[in-house]
Order: structure tokens, then sequence, then C-alpha cells
């Protein structure tokens, strides 16, 4: 059974890269929505933030079919690049799980963008709401399809994928009670294209090296070995479930800083007051998710796998993990204050 669970790891390391990792590459359509929401809803132009709105729907739209192109055409060619000669023998199974879980690339980053507005409305029940749900979905299906039905890493992109795209919809639906049409898809003109270039463009390049550093950790493991690969897996796992309660740092500064920063009337001193809340709240947390995130893993090992040479390799990085999880909350907040006001030249010196 741990041969087949860390086979499982081994398995879902590479794929991770084309989903959960692509995800990360497409935030600067959720950065630049949040910005240019909150911007304009700052000079009280509702017009002009419909207009973003179904410009950015069209951009997120655009993308994601382009990905849905990308993995049910060219997936296993790039797999393969990707996993080297030494892993071969899961792409074909790899391959299988990108192309369900690509299915629902359009649905994501159209989901993306009206999530993104209703945070940049200061709307975030909307968001938690699709969360909550997509969650019991993804976790019904993953009982359902992979224990009951014993349909393995097949099951589980199924699962995901169904609760990606119900996700999608509620934020959809979030958005239209808001009063905005969340239907109303516009090609942006040249002008409105180099204004949301000017924005998206150099965010791009920050998600990008992000984006860049996990897959190549994430190759360097694969070319390690089964249970390195496996490991690596499983804290990274682990590090997802906890840096998403930092989230939300970065995103209270992207939807209140632009207002103190560019509204009517400016409040500089009420931005430092945010901004410091932040970093207190982000070194409170840090060090909470980072006893938690490295607890898990160091003493509870046997939740993930019973293989002994999988949880050795775990064991080998707990100490730089604790660091990386306590430091990363700040970071957010200093992030997301830099996106809300632009400095993107500093943002890109620091990564």
């Amino acid at each position: 059974m741990s041969r087949i669970i860390s086979a499982i790891f081994e398995l879902t390391g590479p794929a991770n890269v084309f989903c959960d990792f692509m995800n990360v590459l497409f935030m600067f359509l959720s950065i630049a929505t949040s910005k240019m929401v909150a911007t304009s809803l700052a000079k009280g132009d509702k017009k002009d933030v419909q207009q973003q709105i179904s410009i950015l729907l069209f951009v997120g739209l655009t993308c994601g079919m382009l990905m849905l192109l990308f993995t049910q055409f060219l997936g296993s060619q790039a797999l393969t690049a990707f996993a080297g000669a030494k892993n071969v023998h899961i792409i074909p199974a790899a391959t299988k799980y990108v192309q369900i879980r690509g299915l629902a690339w359009p649905a994501i980053l159209y989901g993306l963008v009206a999530q993104s507005s209703s945070l940049g409305m200061k709307d975030s029940m909307g968001p938690l709401k699709a969360l909550l749900v997509a969650s019991a979905v993804n976790g019904m299906g993953h009982l359902v399809l992979c224990k009951m039905l014993g349909y393995g890493i097949v099951g589980a992109a199924w699962a995901t994928m169904a609760s990606q795209i119900v996700a999608a919809y509620m934020m959809i639906e979030a958005l239209n009670k808001k009063g905005f049409n969340s239907f109303a898809v516009s090609v942006p003109s040249s002008s409105e294209f180099l204004h949301l270039f000017g924005i998206a463009a150099p965010v791009f390049v920050t998600m990008f090296s992000k984006v860049a550093f996990y897959s190549l950790i994430t190759y360097f493991a694969t070319a390690m070995g089964t249970h390195t690969v496996a490991a690596h897996q499983v804290m990274m796992q682990m590090y997802s479930m906890c840096v998403v309660w930092a989230e939300p740092l970065s995103q209270t500064a992207q939807s209140f800083m632009p207002e103190l920063m560019y509204g009517r009337p400016r409040s500089l001193q009420k931005a430092q007051m945010l901004l410091k809340s932040l970093m207190i709240i982000g070194a409170i947390l840090g060090l909470v998710i980072a006893g938690i995130g490295a607890s898990v893993p160091g003493l509870f090992p046997n939740i993930f796998t019973s293989d002994p040479n999988v949880i050795q390799q775990m064991h080998k990085v707990l100490l730089p993990f604790f660091v990386a999880l306590s430091a990363t909350p700040c970071t957010y907040s200093l992030e997301g204050t830099l996106l809300a006001g632009l400095e993107i030249s500093n943002l890109l010196a620091w990564r």
C-alpha cells in the first residue's frame, strides 16, 4: 500500500505543475482586476467599473480557452519534457489527469475575474460561500469517486474539476447580485489593452518567477527518485494548504489601499496604519500556520504515507519549512500593498 501511495504522489507532482502551479501564473488577472475595480470604485465611476470587468472577463475567457487547448493537445508532450526519460512510466496517467483538470480552465479563469471583482468591491462573503461549497463538492467527489467507486487518480481529477466549475458559477452569481453583469464580455480597444498591459505585464512577470521557481523545485525533486518527489509533493500540498490563510492579507491590502491612496480624500496615514496592522497580524499568523504546518508531517506523517523512506525525506526539511511558512504572511501583506500602489519595480527587485 505504501508503494502505491508513493507512486500516486510521484504522479501528481509533475501533473500539478500544469494544473495548480499554472493557476499561480494567472494570478495577474486576479491582481489586475482587484486593482482596477477598487481604483474605479474609489473614484465613484460605476460605469467604468462594469467596463473594466467586461474587458477582464474577455481576457480570462480567452486565456482559459488557450489553456484548455494546451492541456488537451500538448499536455503529453509537455509532461514528457518535464518529467524526463527516467519517469516515462507516469506520463500516460499524468496526461489523463491533466486533460481532465484542463476541461475546467475557461471556468477557472472566468470565475477568477468574477471573484477578484467582488473582492475589489470589499465583498468577501460571496467568494467565501463559493469556496466552502466547492470544498464540500471536492471532498464528496473524492470520497465517492476514489474511495467508494475506486477510480483512483482519474476520480480525483474529475472531483477537482467539478468543484472548480461549481466555484466559478457561484463567483459569477455573487457578482451578478452586486448589480453588475458578469456575462457582459467586451473586447478591449487598443488604449484599454495598453492600460491593462501596463498593470498586468509586470505582475505576470512576477507570477511567472514564482511558477518557474516552484516548477524548478518539482523538476529536481522528480529527478531524485520516487521517495524524494513523494515527500516533496506532501510538503508542497501542506504548504499550499497553510499559505491559503495568508492570501486574505494580500487581498485586503489590494482592496482597501487604492481607496486610501487614490480616493477622495486621500489618507496616507490610514494606509500606513493598515499596513502596520497587516504586518502584526501576518507575524502572528505566520507563527501559527508554521507551527501547525510543520507539526502535522513531523508528528503525524502516517496521515500521508506509511513509507519510512518518504517520511525520512519529509523530516529532513521541517526546519526550513517552518521558517518559510512563518515569513509568508508578512510577505503577502507587503506584496499586496506594493501591488495596490503599483510599485511593480520594487516588487520585481524584491523577487
